[in-house]
């Protein structure tokens, strides 16, 4: 049986005429960066947000009274967003829980808790990024062939060098046959030098003269693309604990960070393996690739539920520039605006 949650609540009291907002406070422009930013990511999310936006107003156009059927009828929608059973049973549910308690006066006012509770769920896996107060802050990538792990260690270089920051690229992926060609690519097109060693060679040593040429140069940053494709779970946590400890004898405290990179086009798919990095590579944030290219955006927030791991940046297209840090205010208003 369904039962009715929309909120009877008292009118607010009629309030005086407020003085008028004078030209200059009304006119106030944002930031021309901060609105550049919020329009890539929009383009970004466009499969996701036209899919998403749609369904959306399917159930909730005509609301007047939100009800239990309400509810059920937001589920599919969550799913086909590859959110996430786990995630769409948690907002559901709290969605249920503030309509018993305050009552939800229809559709749009679903839409925007519907939105904060979205935003809560990235927030809550929100963490600062320490910087090391020595250089070279060392930051391993990790994740399996095909995600664009290589690519985005290039972008990430390019990305860095922009903000006005000395960078080294490490070719650790020795692994995988011209993977340390690919890398030689970016490090030419971010101007970006690159330490590496001949295919099939071993990672840690590379890592060991990328360590030292980075503390001997002052480099601020140190990337390291890792290999993507090893043969079982034993051997890639055997090889990374390796190439941790090699990191650590020269630099206190690396890697300071670890990044998977994550293809966002095979959503809850791609989380199977994330789970294997996570436990091996003691990965402390993610990179969501081909976020342009997937109609299933959601899977943003499945990782911030079933990985308890935040996305720090996001893949948007081809080009070098083509990699915005993540946010979670910007990508919420974007997806449901």
């Amino acid at each position: 049986m369904a039962f009715s949650l929309f909120g009877k609540r008292d009118k607010p009291e009629q309030q005086p005429d407020q003085p008028t907002a004078t030209p200059a406070a009304v006119s106030t422009p944002e930031p021309v960066e901060k609105r550049g930013f919020f329009d890539r990511m929009k383009q970004a999310v466009t499969r996701t947000r036209e899919s998403f936006t749609e369904s959306i107003g399917s159930v909730i156009a005509l609301t007047r009274e939100v009800d239990e059927s309400t509810l059920i009828g937001l589920e599919p929608v969550l799913l086909a967003a590859d959110i996430g059973s786990t995630t769409t049973a948690l907002v559901l549910e709290n969605l249920r829980q503030r309509a018993l308690r305050t009552g939800i006066q229809g559709g749009n006012e679903l839409k925007q808790l519907l939105k904060a509770e979205l935003k809560q769920i990235l927030d809550g896996v929100s963490q600062p990024v320490r910087h090391p107060s020595t250089p070279p802050e060392v930051i391993m990538m990790v994740g399996v062939n095909g995600t664009g792990k290589t690519t985005t260690s290039g972008k990430l270089a390019a990305l860095f060098s922009s903000q006005g920051r000395t960078v080294l690229l490490c070719a650790a992926d020795t692994f995988r046959a011209a993977a340390i060609e690919q890398l030689e690519v970016w490090a030419q097109r971010s101007d970006v030098p690159i330490i590496k060693t001949k295919q099939g060679g071993d990672p840690s040593a590379a890592l060991y003269d990328a360590c030292s040429a980075a503390k001997a140069r002052g480099t601020q940053v140190l990337i390291v693309d890792t290999a993507g494709r090893l043969h079982t779970k034993t051997d890639l946590m055997k090889e990374l604990d390796k190439m941790r400890r090699t990191a650590e004898k020269l630099v206190p405290g690396a890697p300071h960070q670890t990044l998977l990179v994550m293809d966002a086009t095979t959503g809850q798919n791609g989380l199977t393996q994330a789970r294997l990095f996570t436990e091996a590579a003691r990965v402390t944030g993610i990179v969501l690739t081909k976020l342009d290219g997937t109609a299933k955006g959601g899977i943003v927030l499945a990782i911030a539920t079933e990985l308890k791991l935040p996305v720090l940046y996001a893949g948007v297209g081809e080009k070098m520039e083509d990699i915005l840090p993540f946010d979670s205010g910007t990508f919420i208003d974007t997806l449901l605006d």
